[in-house]
């Protein structure tokens, strides 16, 4: 038996608190996706970098816009700066390492960068999430 089961209450009080965290933090996430993909574009059309090497300079500008508001608004972390801040980076640099893969594949398959990108942002979305509540921010 645990605790939830005793308390179906618990339960649905749980669910709402992650969903609303996961709202925050997809709210969060389109800023800093916003800003990943302004500074991709950028790079790429004003400076012609290639797309991979554009992509992890954009992931890198929108990790940091992310983590600042994050730490503030979605996950109210009281974990020291410090600590939350090198797991963060953690996350983040696997995150990158997941979406680069994603865009150099479906480069290589053929697709468009972009269409490349959005599908890399989604798996990297889920990814970060879990990631951040449980470990980074230790709020799970």
């Amino acid at each position: 038996m645990s605790i939830i089961n005793d308390y179906p209450e618990h339960s649905v009080l749980l669910r709402r608190s992650v969903y609303r965290q996961f709202i925050l933090f997809a709210l969060v996430g389109a800023v800093a996706t916003t800003v990943h993909y302004l500074f991709m574009g950028g790079l790429i059309i004003l400076s012609a970098v290639h797309p991979v090497s554009a992509t992890v300079a954009g992931f890198i500008a929108g990790a940091l816009t992310g983590y600042l508001l994050n730490r503030r608004f979605t996950f109210r972390s009281r974990c020291a700066h410090r600590q939350a801040l090198q797991r963060y980076l953690l996350v983040a640099g696997s995150g990158l390492s997941i979406n680069t893969l994603i865009v150099a594949l479906g480069i290589a398959a053929g697709l468009h960068y972009a269409l490349a990108q959005v599908g890399a942002t989604v798996l990297v979305l889920f990814w970060n999430f879990w990631a951040n509540r449980y470990w980074t921010f230790g709020n799970g």
